[in-house]
């Protein structure tokens, strides 16, 4: 059942990169996603978050689901890329915070001009854009804690491709070997 989100549990983010990008088409769990790395120097992003992770801490509908009030042992959605993931595996995450975020609806995705994006391809991991999250209480399978939910994306700026894929026009060079000779 879906729930209203009030505004202190919903925020959007400055500018961020985008990975693991399943916005297009869900992913092997049924839902869309995507993991959120934040400079650790964008403080604003960070505060806001913190906000919204607080408010859900204290909010009467958060004991509800957990059965009580906020525990330590509870799980939470802002990570340190630095400690939380192998930055020599994945060097995007190093001075980063990083949220995972889902959604069994498909967000909305526009450009810097506000106009949708209808080809997967232009949004990748790797590309930089902005994020409108809501973070709520669960508690599934023994498990509690607070999740991140996907609202919509905003792309801002292409980036390097954390695919490991190379691009088309950078394998071949520009002599093209005469092949009738």
């Amino acid at each position: 059942m879906a729930t209203q989100q009030t505004a202190s549990t919903k925020i959007v983010t400055g500018k961020v990169r985008l990975s693991y990008v399943n916005i297009f088409k869900k992913n092997d769990k049924d839902k869309y996603s995507l993991a959120i790395l934040i400079p650790k120097s964008d403080k604003a992003t960070i505060d806001k978050i913190k906000g919204a992770v607080d408010a859900v801490k204290t909010d009467a509908k958060s004991a509800s689901t957990w059965g009580g009030k906020f525990l330590a042992s509870f799980k939470l959605p802002l990570r340190d890329g630095d400690t939380d993931r192998d930055v020599e595996k994945n060097p995007e995450y190093k001075g980063h915070y990083f949220i995972n975020c889902n959604s069994n609806q498909r967000p909305g995705v526009i450009d810097i001009d506000k106009v949708e994006i209808m080809d997967a391809d232009d949004v990748y991991s790797g590309c930089y854009g902005r994020v409108s999250v809501n973070f709520y209480a669960y508690s599934v399978d023994g498990n509690k804690g607070i999740a991140c939910g996907l609202n919509n994306v905003q792309k801002l700026a292409d980036g390097e491709p954390l695919s490991g894929r190379s691009r088309a026009e950078d394998d071949f060079s520009d002599e093209v070997e005469d092949f009738l000779k």
